[in-house]
């Protein structure tokens, strides 16, 4: 049990530092819009790494990496409680047409990421 936690704890920090030095990189590259972007490309590259990770893993016998891959660095790496802060904040700045776009688009396409990740993978294995 406690090699499981450490495993979740070394992948969530390694995670963590990954979305934040993501965020940098893609708010220097876009720059500052007022919408989220850095987050939603977060998200949507988690899910996709999270759909290759789970067909990958599954295909090479690789699940016991779960606790450290899917719970904790994509886990740390993916941002839903950022992701909630940012849908309110544009909310509660009357802005409700970015608010919902944010929500429609995370939502949207994460899961599309996290389907692509998973026909790609399974398309390695076929």
């Amino acid at each position: 049990m406690f090699a499981t936690l450490l495993q979740v704890a070394i992948g969530g920090a390694i995670g963590a530092c990954l979305r934040y030095s993501a965020g940098l990189g893609i708010i220097r590259l876009t720059g500052h819009w007022g919408f989220p972007v850095a987050i939603l490309a977060v998200n949507v590259l988690g899910s996709f790494l999270m759909g290759v990770f789970v067909v990958a893993a599954a295909q090479r016998g690789l699940t016991y990496l779960s606790p450290f891959v899917m719970t904790g660095l994509l886990g740390g790496f993916t941002t839903f409680s950022a992701f909630s802060l940012e849908a309110m904040t544009l909310y509660e700045r009357g802005d409700i047409g970015s608010a919902a776009l944010y929500v429609v688009l995370s939502v949207v396409l994460s899961i599309m990421g996290l389907g692509l990740g998973v026909m790609l993978v399974r398309g390695v294995f076929a």
